[in-house]
């Protein structure tokens, strides 16, 4: 079975196509804002265009714009292919990345940089497998004196260490191609996990402020 994944919702751009969970294409690259631009020629690149049998889009939380181009072009491919599609969250795949180097019993805490002065963060076992409390959105400044693990990880990590004045920061993007670590974890939906309200505005917002 062959399945592609998509994750746009931080500031890397990382596609994978999996067979039978092992990559056969991958590219993953931070690009910061250039998702939109860069996304469907990553997909093109990969062996027989991206065609799989199923479609994993990462649904956040992390950048607003990121995570709704990722869903979009999901959703299209899927509908185009005719193929299921499911969601997984930002924090799920970081965490179980960084369990392969995380020693101890310590949780591990996953940060992804919010905007607004704000990270998204989530605690989770020391294998990284299960998230011990919703994901939330703090500011930096409070999320300092809250947290005291000796490391932390995560698109936000560094911003957070240098807040707290102590401990190690690992940054961590999501990689589709560690897509296999979560697996056998239950699938989300394929809406978007936003993790506090939208930053951009419809037009009808913009016309009313």
């Amino acid at each position: 079975m062959r399945l592609l994944v998509i994750d746009t919702a931080t500031q890397a751009l990382s596609v994978a196509l999996l067979e039978d969970g092992a990559p056969i294409g991958r590219h993953h690259e931070i690009v910061g804002r250039g998702h939109a631009e860069a996304l469907l020629p990553a997909i093109a690149a990969l062996p027989d265009g991206g065609r799989a049998d199923a479609i994993a889009v990462d649904v956040g939380p992390g950048s607003f714009t990121g995570v709704r181009i990722g869903i979009a072009a999901a959703r299209a491919l899927a509908l185009a292919w005719a193929l299921p599609l499911h969601g997984y969250s930002a924090p799920s795949i970081i965490a179980a990345s960084a369990a392969r180097q995380h020693q101890g019993d310590d949780p591990i805490i996953v940060t992804i940089t919010g905007g607004h002065g704000e990270l998204f963060w989530q605690p989770f076992t020391s294998d990284g497998m299960t998230a011990t409390s919703p994901v939330q959105s703090t500011p930096i400044t409070l999320l300092a004196d809250q947290i005291s693990a000796p490391i932390i990880y995560g698109t936000g990590a560094e911003a957070l260490v240098t807040a707290r004045g102590a401990g190690a920061a690992l940054t961590l993007y999501p990689d589709a191609a560690d897509y296999p670590l979560i697996a056998n974890l239950p699938p989300l939906s394929s809406m978007p996990l936003y993790g506090r309200g939208a930053d951009a505005k419809t037009i009808a917002e913009r016309v009313a402020s």
